[in-house]
């Protein structure tokens, strides 16, 4: 199967911890490398954000990743790029009159607006990841979210008029439902984690070494809506604990980042500054010790589209205490891997933890039953299934409707 994944600001090549790069880059690569394992011919379209980039840049599982000039060739955030993807799905429309693809995989809103323009006029059928929504987005940023006036109407086109919406939790599809697209044209494929990278095991040295008698981790993009300022808060009732925050800039330059300053001075208010580090990015080598160091991870965001966190410190042998929210509801088993809490409640966040704290046990057993659950539902190659079975799915409904037309 000739495969186009659209990923317009998500590169499988980027460095992690970035404002826009994070999950959905880890998607895209590790669905494309599956993929091209099992013999499919991949390629993968982004935009060309350093004009110092080749156009094609061959990925070691033997897929492609091609750099689309749509705007300037530089970074630009991606809540700014929705003017350049006329242009990008010009590109697309061009690259496809030359070898066509059977199936185009889009991710993110404006890599499916721009899909619909490439596939269009070929009548390429085009399958559609949001990672995130932008009536969700709203709902919790209101004057703060910056993305384009337009988005959520476009959003509600493509789910209407694409081949398939390939949700990543089930939370997804009831959104989908109140813009308007019928569960029936929705499948739901969760995200993944390397499982043979992220495991339980005893590491030795690599890792900050504790302050304190026990070790709360947080990790993401440092950004508000992670919801480190509830953990920071919640830390406050859990004594003998410190909470590391992995994410964001390198480590010399995360203290000039405004997210991590509002983030000191609300520890330093609350009292706990000296139980609070921020490491800035951590090397995607090092994360699965620096998780395996850690007696929980908390997962704390307002909202969460899917969240690869928790997978990651279940896949480690490590409970997790999340927000009842988006994604987590399907990856976070109660009372079995972890804990759901109320969001933007520090208390629950920190009665949950002290809960978990103070019974090894439990945390043992939590720990087992996730990494368990990562193994059944979670791996990388069970995500390959769920989209390759999609994809054969919209393309033998397309080839019927050409018999019939």
């Amino acid at each position: 199967m000739r495969i186009a994944m659209v990923s317009e600001h998500a590169s499988p090549l980027a460095a992690l911890g970035g404002v826009d790069a994070g999950g959905q880059n880890v998607y895209v690569a590790r669905l494309t490398e599956e993929l091209a394992k099992r013999g499919h011919d991949v390629t993968v379209y982004t935009r060309r954000d350093d004009a110092g980039l080749p156009d094609r840049v061959p990925l070691p599982g033997g897929a492609v990743v091609e750099h689309v000039p749509a705007g300037p060739a530089e970074a630009v955030p991606k809540d700014e790029l929705f003017p350049y993807m006329p242009g990008f799905g010009a590109h697309l429309a061009r690259a496809w009159s030359r070898e066509r693809p059977d199936v185009v995989h889009a991710h993110f809103w404006m890599s499916g607006m721009a899909s619909q323009i490439g596939a269009g006029r070929y009548g390429i059928p085009v399958v559609q990841t949001f990672h995130a929504l932008g009536t969700v987005k709203r709902r919790h940023q209101g004057r703060r979210d910056t993305s384009p006036y337009e988005r959520i109407g476009i959003e509600r086109q493509i789910g209407r008029t694409c081949e398939r919406v390939l949700a990543t939790c089930t939370d997804e599809v009831h959104e989908l439902a109140d813009m308007g697209v019928p569960a029936r044209q929705v499948s739901v494929v969760p995200c993944g984690v390397d499982a043979a990278h992220f495991h339980p095991g005893v590491d030795t040295d690599g890792t900050p070494a504790r302050r304190q008698r026990h070790r709360l981790l947080a990790c993401g993009r440092l950004v508000r809506r992670k919801g480190y300022d509830q953990a920071i808060q919640a830390l406050a009732h859990i004594p003998h604990t410190e909470l590391v925050i992995a994410g964001g800039p390198s480590a010399d330059q995360v203290a000039a980042d405004p997210e991590a300053q509002r983030l000191t001075r609300l520890a330093e208010r609350t009292g706990v500054a000296d139980r609070v580090r921020l490491l800035g990015a951590v090397d995607p080598g090092d994360m699965p010790a620096l998780i395996r160091s850690s007696d929980l991870v908390l997962c704390t965001p307002v909202y969460e589209p899917f969240g690869i966190v928790p997978l990651e410190a279940m896949a480690c042998g490590v409970p997790v205490v999340a927000t009842d929210v988006g994604g987590h509801r399907d990856t976070v088993a109660e009372g079995t891997t972890g804990r759901l809490v109320t969001p933007q409640d520090p208390a629950a966040i920190a009665d949950a933890a002290h809960e978990l704290l103070t019974h090894d046990r439990m945390r043992s057993r939590y720990g087992r039953a996730g990494r368990e659950r990562v193994l059944n539902l979670y791996t990388w190659r069970r995500v390959a299934d769920g989209a390759e079975e999609v994809y054969r799915l919209v393309l033998a409904r397309h080839e019927q409707r050409k018999e019939v037309a």
